[in-house]
């Protein structure tokens, strides 16, 4: 009963979201890409010609805004579970990242390139219960800082969606040690009662 009320309470927040609204207004397919533009206009994330690959990309919203700043000679893969419709100047690869099949789909598309920038916005479906939440949105974190670790080129940046919380310090160090520079951000697109952070990593140094 409860979490169905709670449910309920955030369908009508969802309908009557400012950036919900202006998604839908300015042809985006999710809110968060407003966040994302607030972080690349203060941190320059995106450059003209730079290799990308956006994990979790569904419903493809960052790959958007993604490809509307690397350019024609820019590279953009995008990787999800679930389905995406197709987006102009994207690659989209269905299947989980951590698969070898996957990986080897990655490595056809990217040729002799290297990956330039890892971007996730990935996100646990909320059961309500903080705990488990909280363990299941570190843990899709950890995945994203070991991808990038492993695929992205040495001075490589990284953008991580994480919840703080139990494990986020501990992540935090990860990172530190991972990247020359590591910033936290809280988009205005962010809700102000959600626990939601992004961790900026510029220079990968290992």
């Amino acid at each position: 009963m409860k979490r169905a009320k709670t449910s309920k309470a955030w369908m009508k927040e969802h309908v009557n979201d400012f950036f919900v609204k202006q998604a839908k207004k300015e042809g985006y397919r999710s809110r968060a890409a407003y966040k994302l533009i607030e972080i690349d206009r203060r941190d320059h994330l995106f450059k003209p010609g730079i290799t990308m690959v956006d994990l979790g990309a569904a419903p493809g919203s960052w790959s958007q805004i993604a490809a509307n700043k690397v350019g024609p000679n820019g590279i953009i893969i995008s990787l999800d579970i679930l389905e995406m419709s197709a987006l102009p100047g994207v690659t989209f690869i269905r299947g989980d990242f951590r698969d070898e099949t996957v990986l080897a789909e990655l490595r056809k598309n990217l040729g002799n390139r290297l990956i330039d920038l890892v971007i996730s916005d990935m996100s646990p479906n909320i059961t309500g219960i903080e705990i488990s939440d909280q363990a299941r949105s570190i843990y899709l974190a950890e995945l994203a800082l070991q991808f990038s670790i492993e695929q992205l080129n040495f001075g490589g940046n990284f953008l991580v969606k994480v919840f703080q919380g139990s494990g986020f310090e501990a992540f935090l160090k990860v990172m530190r040690i991972t990247f020359k520079k590591v910033l936290i951000r809280k988009p205005e697109a962010s809700r102000d009662r959600s626990s939601e952070l992004y961790v900026l990593g510029l220079g990968k140094k290992i």
